[in-house]
């Protein structure tokens, strides 16, 4: 620990999002926020090559507009050993057994960096400081 701050479990993100302003903002957002970007995609082939790389976390719509959707992505990411929340207007009904949590559309800034650190500190092995309102975090039913 420097400086009152933990290491982070989760360094290196995923973003499977197909609407571009909403891809471009989070993109440079947790760039700022000091998170590697492995890429931001907007297909499930896309996303399912990206998988490849070392990834700790992937933030993905359900509602992909070409290539299948963001369950397929879920499916994906699990069968890497790879945790991942849905970023949608809707969770899906089986949500809980392919996501480790579901952040809703519309959401801050501030919300997905609290969703993102609620998911770093399970990792850890931590209890979440602050859990978002608009996060439903289903904690130890995924992953």
């Amino acid at each position: 620990m420097l400086f009152g701050r933990r290491a982070r479990t989760v360094k290196r993100i995923l973003i499977v999002e197909d609407e571009p302003l909403v891809a471009f903002d989070n993109e440079h957002f947790l760039r700022d926020a000091g998170y590697e970007i492995v890429a931001t995609v907007d297909t499930v082939p896309a996303a399912t090559a990206a998988l490849a790389s070392d990834i700790d976390l992937v933030l993905a719509d359900v509602n992909l507009s070409a290539g299948g959707n963001g369950r397929d992505v879920a499916e994906a990411a699990r069968s890497k050993g790879v945790p991942l929340v849905f970023v949608t207007g809707a969770c899906p009904d089986n949500a809980r057994a392919l996501a480790i949590g579901c952040l809703s559309k519309p959401y801050s800034q501030r919300d997905l960096l609290s969703a993102i650190d609620t998911v770093d500190a399970h990792l850890g092995g931590r209890e979440p400081r602050r859990v978002p309102r608009s996060f439903t975090w289903f904690g130890e039913a995924a992953g």
